[in-house]
Formats: structure tokens, sequence, C-alpha cells
């Protein structure tokens, strides 16, 4: 494949900016008319609770919160825009969909809010989906991913930190797991050149194979001797009966 698909957009910068500008946009309704979104969360395993599963990721606790999840979220967001454009859009709407889905069956009882769940889809998606790949440019920023953010995979664990939704966590990753195996990314696709890249490729059949024995020594192929005898040109069942003509040419003989 080449780097083409590889092409920066106002979208790589306007998605991230738009979805976290929102998120301080509804942080800022509560603040200024002093609303109280929390009770809007996931509350698992009741019918009220399953309207958290739209609204969860855009409601916070507070502004330390917030902010938490904002960086990641920029850089996450831009990430995905860039490397996986097709299926971005994609990713982030099922991604808070079924991540939300699993917290409302796995969770304990009290409300669980913010968008560290999507958080969990990204960093999944982007690290699951760069090594399925096997493209050098998405495997780097697997480890890239890996290397900043793979801290957060003790956060998937109960009681590592009491006031935070580790379901949620957990959710997020099973989520962008899932969601790297679904989405096929053909366009990154290595293309076959060479015959030896076929996966019925038989190097016993290949010529150039053919010129090294077992330990990889070069030989020469041995030469095929045709037999003497030809087979006739004609083959009949029938006795055939020839007749030999002289060759008389009907030309008058000179005078002497």
């Amino acid at each position: 494949m080449n780097d083409n698909h590889f092409k920066y957009t106002n979208s790589v910068i306007g998605l991230p900016l738009f979805f976290v500008l929102f998120l301080w946009f509804v942080y800022w309704l509560e603040i200024r008319f002093d609303f109280d979104f929390v009770e809007n969360g996931i509350f698992p395993r009741t019918l009220s609770g399953l309207q958290g599963i739209i609204f969860s990721p855009f409601i916070h606790a507070d502004i330390e919160h917030l902010y938490n999840n904002s960086i990641p979220l920029l850089i996450l967001l831009a990430a995905l825009q860039y490397f996986y454009t097709r299926q971005s859009l994609a990713v982030i709407s099922y991604g808070i969909l079924l991540s939300g889905l699993i917290t409302w069956v796995i969770g304990r009882d009290s409300y669980h809010i913010g968008a560290s769940s999507l958080i969990y889809v990204l960093v999944s998606f982007i690290f699951f989906k760069g090594i399925q790949t096997k493209y050098y440019r998405l495997v780097a920023l697997s480890l890239a991913v890996v290397v900043v953010y793979g801290g957060l995979v003790w956060y998937i664990f109960p009681k590592v930190e009491e006031k935070i939704s580790w379901e949620g966590h957990l959710a997020g990753l099973i989520t962008g797991f899932a969601l790297s195996l679904f989405y096929k990314t053909p366009e990154y696709k290595k293309i076959v050149k060479y015959d030896w890249e076929h996966p019925d490729f038989d190097p016993q059949e290949d010529k150039f194979m053919q010129r090294f024995d077992e330990n990889g020594n070069f030989v020469n192929i041995p030469i095929v001797e045709l037999d003497d005898e030809f087979p006739p040109y004609y083959s009949s069942s029938s006795p055939v009966d020839y007749t030999i003509v002289e060759n008389e040419k009907n030309e008058s003989k000179p005078e002497s």
C-alpha cells in the first residue's frame, strides 16, 4: 500500500475540538443554571438508567474530572480521525453505545458518568487495529499509545480506586477490541507483488527455488534427456499401403 490514505483535513482538528468543547459546554450549563445531570448517567440494570448510555459520556462530576478526560480525548480523537478516517464516526458512535450498554449490565448500583469509557474505546481500538493491520506506521501508532496510555490498563480492575468506574473502563476496552475486529481496513492491506507472497505459493514448483537443495546450496537443474525415437506423425489403426512412383518428368528429349 502507499501513504496516500494519510491526508490531513480540517476534521482532524475540528472533530476532537468540537467534541471536547461540547463537554465543557454541558459542564458550563450545570454551573451556570445549577443543573445536576448526574442522575442522567448510567444506573445499572434499571429502566431509567438506560438513558445514561447516551448521556453519560457528556456528564462530569467536577472540573478536574472533565480536564483529565479532555486532553486524552483531543489526542486520541485526532489520531483516530487521521489514521482511520473511514471508521472514525462509527467507532465513536458505537463505542459510546456498546460500552454504555456493557456498563449498564455489569456496573455497580451507582451512577456512572464521564467520557473515560470512550477514552478506553479509542485506546483499545487504535492499539489492536494497528497490530492487526501489520502496517508499520499503524503498528508504531499502537506502540505510542501503549507508551503514553499503557498505565490506564490498571483502572479496569476493581478496588484500584473506589471513586472511578472500573466497569466503564473495562467496557470501553472490550468494546474497542470488538470494533477493531468488526471494522476492516482494506485500504491498508499489503499489495501482493511477487509470487512467493501468495499464500498458495509452492517453492518446489518455482524454477528459481529448484536451484537450491535442502541445505540452501546452489545446484544445477538436471538436464532432461529426450528419447531418440520419435512417434510417427500419423498413426492409424487401419493398414496403409504405400506405392512408390518414380519421378518422371514429362519433357521431350532433345534430338541429336
